[in-house]
């Protein structure tokens, strides 16, 4: 934090929490989809991570956009966290991210350029560590600072990770923990500082990716702004199956149970819980868990329908039944 200014007091919501509702916004884009063609290999239709378009023979282009409002007060940190949560879409589909460019919205006479200096030095870091070229961007004067990129990348069409491949009888492994949201929004509301929350929204998807491919995945997700189940949601409806979440194996940030216990849980999680709840089975599980099922991740890690080593087992897919979604 530089000259004592708390950016996430500049806007009304905070990471991906911000995002539309993903019921709102599916209504939004229902029938908006591109005319169909063989090249476009993943598109509107199943709400997934990135587009996928093919080039060259097995080659293909993988393409991305990812932007919003400050996560932390600490503008070298939000950039870090917005480049790796914009990456992140490349690697949820097996792809290796190429080029990126900054997308900057900035409150000029608010807020000091040398803060966004840092927010694009934070984004360039990142995208070092990527192997990932940063070729310009676009920046226009905004009452709310946002920071993001645009991102394309490559892959093999033959190992590609798409959210409709699931399965009946894959497990579900998660490889970041969950309750980012709820830590957020008690340093938004607060100004605690949660280094463990900074650095698992810091680590690329990188080495979870491999690891999934490695492993002979073809289907995955990142957990980002619509939570575990509403992410997951998706998947098993696009892949024409059910889920079942064992609440009891799920990783979780330390300090996350004891945020949500004293309320700091967004309006993102909430509208998300409300979307997906007709479609689950809670079981037992307790309005606590279901809040954190339902967080709202910035910068999270992938779900993934298959076995990654290092990763904890947290359910499996099973045949399409009642509801889309089980919690046991």
């Amino acid at each position: 934090m530089l000259d004592g200014r708390r950016l996430t007091q500049y806007a009304h919501g905070g990471g991906c929490a911000c995002k539309i509702p993903p019921g709102e916004l599916e209504e939004v884009v229902a029938g908006l989809g591109a005319p169909g063609s063989a090249d476009l290999i993943v598109g509107l239709d199943s709400g997934d991570d990135a587009a996928v378009v093919r080039i060259s023979g097995d080659t293909a282009v993988v393409a991305t956009a990812d932007f919003f409002t400050p996560v932390v007060d600490d503008p070298y940190d939000w950039g870090r966290i917005a480049a790796a949560n914009a990456l992140s879409d490349v690697y949820a589909m097996g792809g290796r991210p190429l080029v990126a460019v900054n997308l900057l919205a900035w409150p000029r006479e608010v807020l000091p350029f040398e803060l966004a200096r840092e927010v694009l030095r934070g984004g360039r870091d990142v995208a070092v560590l990527a192997e990932c070229h940063i070729g310009g961007g676009h920046s226009v004067d905004d009452p709310e600072p946002k920071y993001g990129m645009a991102v394309t990348g490559i892959a093999e069409t033959a190992r590609l990770l798409r959210n409709d491949r699931g399965r009946p009888g894959l497990p579900l492994s998660l490889t970041k923990p969950l309750g980012l949201g709820v830590l957020n929004n008690r340093h938004k509301a607060t100004g605690e500082v949660f280094e463990q929350a900074i650095a698992v929204m810091t680590e690329l998807n990188k080495d979870a990716a491999d690891a999934a491919l490695k492993a002979g995945a073809t289907c995955a997700t990142d957990v980002t702004g619509f939570g575990l189940l509403g992410h997951l949601h998706k998947l098993a409806r696009a892949s024409g199956v059910s889920a079942v979440i064992d609440a009891g194996a799920v990783p979780y940030v330390d300090g996350a149970r004891e945020a949500v216990r004293d309320g700091y849980v967004s309006g993102g999680t909430r509208r998300n819980l409300d979307w997906i709840a007709p479609h689950t089975d809670f079981g037992s599980a307790g309005e606590d868990t279901r809040l954190l099922l339902a967080d709202a991740q910035t910068s999270g890690g992938l779900l993934v329908a298959g076995e990654v080593p290092g990763a904890p087992i947290v359910g499996e897919l099973i045949p399409a039944g009642d509801h889309s979604l089980v919690i046991r």
